[in-house]
Order: C-alpha cells, then structure tokens, then sequence
C-alpha cells in the first residue's frame, strides 16, 4: 500500500502563510500575508487528518468539501482541487481571505481539538484559486441554453452575485441593480484592502459582466425605477441589498462634528483606494491622519476602523468595548493584527457623552463589569457606578453594527412585508417574500451576517427561484396551447 501524504499533524507543526512585519504593512493597504509557496501549501494540507465526520465541513456554512480539496492539494493536483472547491462556492478565494476560520472550519477541525494546531484551512483556500487565476483555470462564465425569462437581482454584494451567477449558467437573462458606482457591495466599499484588496473582488465582478450578465451602476428602486416596475420588467426579482443602517448610541454629543459613521469612513477610505477623489479625506472629515482616533464597537467592522486609521496616520488609536477580549465578536485573529499595528484597546468601557461644542474633542467613558448571562448566553455588560473618566478624541468612529434600512417604504412598495427586526418576511420554504415572483436572500433576511452565510442564501434561493421560473414558464406555455 502507497504511503498516505496525509494525516502528517503528528510531524508538521500548523504554519500560517508569512505576514508583513507590522510597521511595514501599517503604512499602506496592501493585504498584510502573502500566499503560501507550493511546498508549504501542500505540507500543511498534508496535516489534515481526514477524519470520518469532517467538523470542519458541517460547520462550514457552504459545506465545502474541505478535507477532499485539503488532500488533493497535499497530492500536488491543485486544478482537481480547485475544481472541487469551486463546485460548491462562487468565491472560494474571497472567503479564504475573509471567513472568520477561527470561529468556523478551522475553530472546529478535530486536530485543533486533539492540541496540534487547526489545519491552516483558509489560506489553503486562498492558495488554490489564486493559483487557478494565475494558471488560467478560472473558466469564463458560459450562459446557458436561452430559456427567454428575465431576473431582476437588487444588490451586487455576495448574495446576489451568487444568484446572478448560478442564473445565467442556466440560461436566464439576468440584470443586477445596485445603488454604488462598482459591484461587490460589502466586498467592495466595507472590507478594507488589506484584507481583500479590490482587483479580487473586480476580477470575480469583470467575469460575471463577460458572461452577459448586466450591470445597473448608481442605481436606486424607489428612484430610478418601482418595486413594481421592476416586477414587469422582469419575470423573478431577488432582493439582496443587505442591511446598511447604522446603529447608533444614545448619549450627549453624539451629533458633534468629528462624530461618524464606520460604513462612511470605510467606503471613503477604499474609494481613494480606487484612486477616486474623496472630498471628506480633503477636507479631513473621514479622514483620520494626525488625529486621536476613538472607535466603539468590538465586532469586525470595528477592526477594519482602527486598522485603517493607523494607515491613514492617525496619531493615537482606541478600540472602546463593552465586555472583555474573550467575549468580543470580533476575530481574535483581527484584534492581534490590530494590536501588532498599534492599536490600543479598552476592554470594559463604554461611552456615555461625547465632549466639545463645535467639534468633537473627546468621550466620556465609564468602565463596565460583566453581570449575569443574556438571552444570547454572554455575560451581560453593566456599568461599574464611580468609574467615569474622558478620553482625548479628534475623531469617533461608530461601529456598533447595523440595521435594515427603512423597507419598504424606501422601494415603494407597501406590500412587501417586513419582520419586527426590519428584515424582510419570507416563506423559508420558497424564499419568496410577501410579493409573488419577489425573492430575498442574505443580510437583508437574516440580519447583518458572514459573507459565507450571503453566498450560501445565494446559493440556496437560486434553486427556489428556478423552481418559480419553470412554473411560470409552463404556465404561459399551457395559456398559448390553450388560445
């Protein structure tokens, strides 16, 4: 019997692709890891362990066919294993990149459990496809047979390039609408480059353009055309805006200036990125070079803020938390980035006013203490009475997550019907909202959520609207035999 190139955990230590040294990488917006060589992609996939109920792949929400792909590469037959990985993502190498793995696959890997170390999953994901680009394994996107219907998807972020995607390969015209000037949604303005930088997410974006698939940049429902327009326009619609209403924090000062929103700072930051002209870095507003940066919040988008403020030059920054480090959403993997670069963080605190008249100059902050579990199971934070202090503060940033924004009234369309969270109402055994031939999918649905979970809805609604379709279309033809 051949020698198995895997299960080589009990040899080979977990290695992580090399990062940047961190006063090297905090100075520009390039993604802090290279990827891994051949040999070391192949070595530490070689750790997996092949176990007979794959945790890494049940816990994966697009149940990747993780430990099959992890030993095709430790076999060197990496198109094989990109072809694989690919069958069950539309964007393997996004989520290799931004995938919280410590809380996924990764966190749930039998050897992690055994103490040898998580297979580095994630950055063999990445390696893989970014391979498949290089190699030219990527094929283009190839419509299916034309079946004569027309989809209509709101949002180019994951959910809905998902969709769009999968449609088109069968055969159906497809038209996807969205309000920013670029594709990608979250991908695009939300994510910093230094976790996914943009020509990425515009190589993935240029292939679905390349395969019919048609674009409506800067594009508004409920300006630019109605909810019900678009319905006899088209004969399905998705909905997959995803939720970007920030949540905001009761407190005095809290309309000073110098007082902002995370998504605003972000998208500006990754506009100039693109090279566009950003009139808020101009005139300082989002921009945080010279400043003494205060961020409030402890989940992800909290540490793109703090992560992109120190490359922007900020002179001091702060990550205020409510509860502790071992009960912050966020990635732990971010937080230690985020602190290698000089990040300060203020576990057990929260704002309680924010100081200055014209302009914001700083936050009145109290310490907490963790009380009793929520309804969520964590330790519920209160205030620590006696406990107050200020912090100095040229900008605060606000980063406490986000909401759906104002449905259906911002649509024009009264009918479409919402949860008491102001998400949208389905029927989760179709998808389909309120509104006949209407389906939705990703944040929009189940709340702001991973981008795997979009792809995943994505994924799922494309075979509940095809469903719809075939109907629909055996239903016309049965009206023209009939006539």
């Amino acid at each position: 019997m051949a020698d198995t190139p895997m299960l080589k955990f009990v040899t080979k230590g977990q290695h992580y692709p090399e990062k940047r040294a961190a006063d090297a990488r905090a100075t520009d917006f390039n993604e802090i890891s290279t990827s891994f060589p051949m040999p070391d992609a192949e070595e530490q996939a070689s750790r997996c362990s092949q176990c007979g109920v794959p945790y890494c792949s049940t816990h994966c929400p697009l149940h990747n066919h993780i430990p099959d792909w992890l030993r095709l590469t430790a076999e060197g037959r990496l198109r094989e294993a990109y072809e694989l990985s690919n069958a069950t993502s539309t964007m393997p190498e996004i989520c290799g990149r931004i995938c919280p793995q410590d809380r996924l696959c990764e966190g749930n890997c039998v050897i992690e459990f055994s103490g040898h170390g998580a297979v580095t999953i994630g950055s063999v994901e990445k390696f893989i496809t970014d391979t498949a680009w290089k190699e030219g394994w990527v094929e283009p996107l190839i419509p299916g047979a034309a079946r004569g219907q027309s989809v209509g998807v709101i949002g180019a972020g994951p959910a809905g390039l998902t969709t769009a995607e999968y449609l088109r390969a069968s055969g159906y015209e497809v038209h996807v609408y969205d309000r920013h000037d670029r594709a990608g949604g979250l991908l695009t303005y939300g994510i910093p480059g230094f976790k996914l930088e943009k020509d990425v997410v515009m190589r993935r974006v240029n292939r679905l353009k390349d395969g019919g698939i048609v674009f409506h940049e800067g594009f508004e429902v409920g300006r630019d055309a109605t909810m019900e327009e678009l319905r006899q326009r088209h004969d399905a619609i998705l909905i997959a805006t995803g939720v970007y209403k920030a949540r905001d924090i009761r407190a005095p000062g809290i309309g000073a200036q110098g007082v902002v929103k995370a998504l605003d700072f972000l998208t500006a930051s990754n506009r100039a990125s693109f090279g566009d002209a950003v009139p808020e870095h101009e005139d300082g507003t989002l921009y945080a070079k010279g400043k003494n940066v205060v961020v409030i919040g402890g989940g992800d988008t909290a540490m793109d803020c703090v992560r992109t403020a120190i490359r922007q030059g900020a002179k001091s920054v702060k990550c205020l938390y409510r509860r502790d480090r071992e009960n912050m959403p966020g990635s732990q993997r971010e937080v230690a980035n985020a602190e290698e670069e000089g990040v300060e963080f203020v576990w057990l605190s929260a704002p309680i006013a924010f100081e200055g008249t014209e302009h914001v100059t700083g936050v009145k902050v109290t310490g907490m203490r963790l009380g009793q579990p929520d309804a969520s199971g964590r330790r519920a934070p209160e205030p620590d009475p006696g406990s107050e202090y200020s912090i100095e503060a040229d900008l605060v940033i606000k980063a406490l997550g986000f909401d759906p924004e104002d449905l259906p009234k911002m649509f024009g369309a009264e009918d479409l019907s919402v949860t008491r969270w102001g998400t949208l109402r389905v029927d989760h055994k179709t998808m389909m909202t309120s509104m006949d031939g209407v389906f939705a999918a990703g944040d929009i649905v189940r709340g702001a959520s991973l981008v795997v979970w979009a792809i995943r809805d994505g994924r799922d609604v494309t075979d509940h609207m095809h469903k719809y379709l075939k109907t629909k279309a055996r239903a016309k033809a049965g009206e023209r035999v009939a006539a």
